[in-house]
């Protein structure tokens, strides 16, 4: 008996240090990758300063943004990876190289995520705010551990500002809750923060995907190459590089029809222009191959996909009237290998994982596009640590939301492990019935709208060009190139 208690305590130790490795190098790869990218965009002058302090504490908080991006992608892959897993254990479950893929370690990724996600959102991100903007106290000794001091009791005093008005809030709606947590705090009170939280992200997520569904079409039409019929690449061409032209010259010095202009604003215009010559240039020399079958495909799948989504989530309006396990609950230990989570097996899931990735791109383009954050969209190699810090918070609300978000509008059948599924308004049914129909709705709209602006816009290009007269039918000159041109001749 003490032998078989002695090879339990064992196993139990090797899948304990089987999954800590593991957890590891899923974070460590995470990390490098958010690293390349943060470095991609970031401003080189901030972290180059001849004030050796203020590059130790920029690079400090660096590494906080980046651990926060790290658990943001985290998140992101969450359902994809559970999902994945399963379908793996479905298909080969006998299998002595996959025995790791247990929902053990899938439960703890869950919990590690949701840990690591609050505490950058609640403490790590604020601080590195706090510790860029901080100076040190007055009359205390200049250093790092002085801004470190600072950004500390500025950070504890703004997290007992938000606790009061949670306990406020908290008490406003359940009177004995609130008192007795503060006695139980780790129990009931941070549940309940965390509860918030990932409501504000939801509701987040319900602006920025239907309108990011609708925004991912124009994406797409400027990055890939239309069709000869659409667009007249040659005379676009042509007129890019006239303007180009000019304004070499002026940043050369060698016109004289302007005299106060910035000249800042004139190196970006001209740096604007060159981009757009060069993506112009690259479009013209597409195959026809590109041009007429790879730009119709690519819109095609993507109306597709946003068609998809929209009928899944339709039918999870009537699976809410009538089936009571269609509301998102959580479960304590995912039971993976046992059953697929789509009616149509493999491909189904296939098709779920698809959905999710391609939702949060969606919510990621719709959040940079809508007018009161598209300021934080990030430049390469331009932008600013505090515009990171702000893209941080941002991308770690949106993508810590995701799992719920794609479960409360029914996307996957997959309940959510772990504290994710423990939010007090995941059991309200209005909430969860509303929700979907506002998605459903505006998702519609949105997507109307956009083909409809989109069809009008080409038939205005297509066919009322072709029914001016010849002298009309020529590109009107912009009025810069215009006055520089009269100029030259004077």
């Amino acid at each position: 008996m003490e032998a078989d208690d002695v090879s339990v305590r064992e196993q139990l130790f090797h899948d304990r240090v089987r999954e800590t490795i593991i957890f590891v190098l899923f974070f460590v790869c995470l990390y490098i990758l958010s690293y390349l990218v943060i470095t991609h965009y970031k401003k080189n002058a901030e972290f180059m300063t001849d004030d050796s302090e203020d590059a130790t504490v920029n690079r400090i908080s660096l590494w906080l943004c980046t651990f926060s991006l790290s658990v943001s992608v985290g998140a992101v892959l969450l359902l994809p990876l559970s999902i994945l897993s399963n379908e793996v254990l479905l298909f080969v479950p006998d299998s002595y190289y996959i025995q790791w893929l247990n929902g053990s370690l899938v439960h703890g990724l869950w919990n590690l995520i949701f840990l690591f996600s609050n505490l950058s959102l609640v403490f790590l991100l604020p601080f590195a705010y706090f510790f860029t903007e901080s100076e040190g106290f007055v009359g205390s000794k200049k250093g790092v551990m002085g801004r470190v001091y600072e950004s500390a009791v500025v950070l504890l005093l703004l997290s007992l500002l938000v606790l009061g008005m949670l306990w406020l809030a908290s008490a406003l709606t359940h009177h004995d809750v609130a008192r007795e947590s503060l006695n139980d705090l780790w129990e009931r009170y941070l549940p309940y923060l965390y509860s918030c939280i990932s409501l504000f992200g939801v509701l987040l997520l319900l602006l920025c995907t239907p309108f990011g569904l609708s925004r991912v079409f124009i994406v797409t039409e400027s990055v890939l190459v239309k069709p000869r019929l659409l667009e007249n690449i040659d005379e676009t061409a042509s007129c890019v590089a006239f303007e180009e032209a000019c304004l070499s010259k002026k940043l050369a010095g060698k016109s004289s029809c302007w005299i106060s202009v910035n000249l800042d604003i004139l190196k970006n215009q001209f740096l604007s222009i060159q981009a757009r010559r060069v993506s112009l240039e690259l479009k013209r020399n597409a195959s026809p191959w590109q041009r007429n079958v790879g730009y119709p495909l690519t819109l095609l799948l993507l109306l597709g996909l946003t068609v998809l989504c929209v009928l899944i989530v339709s039918f999870h309006v009537l699976e809410l009237l009538f089936d009571d396990t269609a509301m998102p609950r959580g479960m304590e230990d995912p039971l993976l290998g046992a059953a697929s989570f789509s009616m149509f097996g493999s491909f189904g899931a296939a098709v779920q994982v698809i959905l999710i990735l391609y939702l949060m791109a969606s919510s990621v383009v719709g959040f940079y596009s809508l007018p009161l954050f598209t300021s934080l969209l990030p430049r390469v190699q331009d932008t600013t640590l505090t515009q990171i810090i702000g893209n941080c918070v941002s991308l770690l609300m949106l993508s810590s939301a995701l799992p719920v978000f794609s479960r409360t509008l029914g996307i996957t059948h997959f309940d959510l492990p772990g504290d994710f599924g423990r939010y007090d308004w995941l059991g309200n049914f209005y909430i969860i019935f509303l929700y979907n129909m506002l998605f459903a709705g505006l998702t519609s709209a949105c997507l109307m709208r956009s083909i409809t602006r989109a069809m009008q816009r080409e038939l205005i290009c297509a066919v009322g060009l072709h029914r001016l007269p010849l002298t009309m039918s020529r590109p009107k000159v912009p009025f810069k190139i215009l006055t520089h041109g009269l100029s030259k001749i004077q």
